[in-house]
């Protein structure tokens, strides 16, 4: 039995459910493929997938040696590209997902710069607020909010992710200015829609954590859209600051003043991490991304 080529098999169905979908992926029979399974799983003594006309899922064994695997195949694909590209320039595609705001206003210019300066890498860049998991998802460097809890993936925190409640003059005019969480019901709200749900308004009063929202206006993950609603009068708006920094700038937005500061979200290290897999630091358009991205993101945002 090629265990190799059987591992594989078994992680490509155990990530997508399906050993026809698999198959498809590998381009094999799908009895091929399910065979090899068998056979894997005769070896190893144990049953690793739970079968049934509908779905295939991992059993408890399963699961343990899927997260083993996974991370041999990770290491081992990352040794070969470091070993086939040792002491040469950086080349090959570079797969980066991106939050698509920052990555619309911040890492698609910096991109073009980086071409420049590495011709032979083809930059694949997806803008998407969808989690990304970098093995199975098939990306190279991930740039996200929050904070991956993963031992395998290397977390580099790019900046402060601080959101804070703006409005325009003219809505401010019209319908006051709030100062106190409370009074916030009687305003109008526009929130950015994230893949869990649109952002809460929260706040810590009288000791616990509480939503203070405004009514609903408008609901999107189009951030552009909703600042431009913002700067119309029409609700009042949470983002991050760096996305509301050139209408802050202009003055066609201003931040609100809050008694007690408004959130997102009750954790307090709220930030932009850049994530790749730890073991494919060394592969050479990797490690030049990484530097680059590191370098470069903090000096555009200074400017």
């Amino acid at each position: 039995m090629d265990q190799l080529r059987a591992i594989r098999y078994f992680v490509k169905v155990a990530e997508s459910g399906s050993f026809s979908r698999a198959a498809e992926h590998f381009d094999v029979p799908p009895s091929s493929l399910s065979r090899r399974v068998s056979d894997l799983e005769a070896a190893l003594g144990a049953t690793l997938l739970k079968r049934s006309t509908r779905v295939v899922k991992l059993t408890e064994i399963g699961q343990r040696y899927y997260a083993d695997v996974t991370n041999i195949l990770l290491q081992l694909e990352a040794t070969h590209e470091s070993i086939s590209q040792y002491q040469t320039r950086p080349m090959g595609q570079l797969r980066i997902s991106s939050l698509a705001g920052f990555g619309d206003t911040v890492v698609l210019p910096l991109m073009d710069r980086f071409s420049l300066l590495y011709p032979d890498i083809t930059l694949d860049i997806t803008l998407s607020d969808s989690l990304s998991v970098l093995g199975r998802d098939e990306v190279d460097l991930a740039i996200r909010g929050g904070f991956a809890p993963d031992e395998r993936v290397v977390a580099h925190r790019l900046m402060d992710n601080e959101f804070i409640a703006v409005a325009s003059p003219a809505y401010l005019e019209r319908y006051g200015t709030p100062t106190h969480p409370s009074e916030l019901q009687h305003h109008k709200g526009l929130f950015f829609r994230t893949p869990n749900g649109p952002n809460p308004w929260m706040c810590e009063l009288d000791g616990r954590w509480q939503e203070v929202s405004a009514p609903a206006v408008a609901i999107s993950n189009a951030g552009r859209w909703l600042i431009q609603r913002a700067e119309r009068g029409e609700g009042i708006l949470m983002l991050p600051r760096w996305t509301l920094g050139p209408a802050l700038k202009a003055g066609t937005l201003v931040p609100l003043e809050m008694d007690i500061p408004l959130k997102v979200t009750r954790n307090p290290n709220l930030a932009i991490y850049l994530l790749y897999q730890k073991t494919r630091y060394q592969v050479p358009k990797i490690k030049v991304a990484v530097d680059f991205l590191m370098r470069e993101i903090p000096n555009q945002l200074a400017l």
